[in-house]
């Protein structure tokens, strides 16, 4: 990946963000609101850590029937996508809380999710937040030689098929990040010196990232292996169900969001400068689906709302819906683009056509 450094217009003649800036402050204001989360936060969070963590300690205390332990498995791995969306996002984006340590907390529960807070952060709040769908720095458009995302890729014949065959793979998102990714990314970052924040102590970070490695294979794995005296297979069997589950909602949302049709892939010039400044870049590169479905919404953690959280990622979701409201008036006031599918039907139809034109050899692409 280029370790070039990119740099965004400063050029907003119209004063685009300053006014929209101003619109969304003076919201907080008037409604005497906090920009974090609140009870409806707190609520949720509970709801969604008991969907992931009761059927666990059920499999673990209750003689129950092998095809009972497996719908528990997928009903884990629905309440594992929404705690990641919703609680340890908020989290790990410091928007959960007004409190620092609450903040910490809740986004540490990407441990017991597989993932690495310090890899999460560079990954997530430095190189896609700030560098949007700019291929060679927004690692979530990398997706190896396997899938091709934009016509910036390289294309290969078997590519055709992505369309069909990215389903599949995109259940396998949180599992590698158990089994492989974590690794991979940690000696990357490391060595290009990336943080979010202070740059952590090297043999601090990897210790934690291995300590917090095993005692995950030992609460997933381990422990139900000895509790339950069951074959190790069939534990596996039920752990695979619940990463997959999860690991194709939360792909599924995340490239609704970003790799779309109407989503721009910009290049910068020679000399590192884009065209936009950094908040009309988030404009043109962010899509939103279901802006009014109240299931979406709650379940999302306002990952829908994929405009407004690129441009305010440190407020929380459960203020999106009111500040979309905003965003779009202001936008269209501007003239600017504001990307929305209004079904998630809608847009999913739309990104597998995206991922068929992707996969098509480029000199056929239209």
């Amino acid at each position: 990946m280029p370790n070039k450094q990119l740099s965004f217009s400063r050029v907003d003649s119209a004063k685009f963000f300053k006014t929209l800036n101003s619109r969304v402050n003076e919201y907080f204001r008037v409604n005497n609101l906090k920009r974090t989360g609140n009870w409806q936060l707190w609520l949720k969070t509970i709801v969604l850590f008991s969907l992931f963590l009761a059927p666990y300690f059920l499999i673990l205390s209750l003689n129950l029937s092998g095809w009972i332990q497996l719908l528990l498995s997928f009903i884990m791995g629905i309440g594992m996508a929404g705690v990641g969306m919703n609680v340890m996002h908020d989290g790990n984006h410091g928007s959960f809380s007004t409190k620092a340590w609450v903040n910490k907390f809740m986004g540490s529960s990407i441990y017991i999710l597989a993932g690495n807070v310090y890899n999460w952060k560079v990954q997530h709040n430095v190189l896609h937040h700030t560098y949007t769908n700019i291929h060679g720095h927004d690692e979530d458009l990398d997706a190896g030689r396997i899938l091709r995302f934009t016509k910036h890729a390289e294309w290969r014949s078997h590519h055709r098929f992505q369309h069909i065959y990215s389903l599949l793979l995109y259940g396998l998102l949180t599992i590698n990040w158990a089994v492989t990714t974590d690794y991979l990314q940690m000696k990357r970052y490391m060595k290009r010196k990336l943080a979010y924040g202070k740059f952590p102590n090297p043999f601090l970070n990897w210790s934690k990232l291995v300590i917090s490695k095993v005692l995950y294979w030992i609460m997933w794995i381990v422990l139900p292996i000895i509790i339950l005296d069951m074959a190790w297979y069939k534990v596996l069997l039920g752990f695979f169900l619940m990463h997959y589950t999860a690991g194709l909602i939360l792909s599924v949302v995340f490239q609704l969001a970003h790799v779309m049709e109407d989503a721009e892939m910009p290049l910068p010039e020679e000399n590192g400068t884009l065209k936009n400044t950094w908040a009309i870049h988030q404009l043109r590169t962010t899509v939103n689906f279901s802006p009014k479905n109240k299931l979406i919404n709650w379940f999302t953690g306002g990952l829908n709302h994929q405009v407004e959280h690129h441009i305010f990622p440190n407020i929380s979701h459960i203020h999106y819906k009111k500040i979309a409201e905003i965003v779009k008036k202001t936008t269209l006031e501007f003239n600017l683009p504001y990307n929305e599918y209004k079904t998630t039907r809608k847009a999913i139809i739309a990104h597998f056509k995206y991922l068929k034109e992707m996969g098509m050899k480029p000199a056929l692409q239209t």
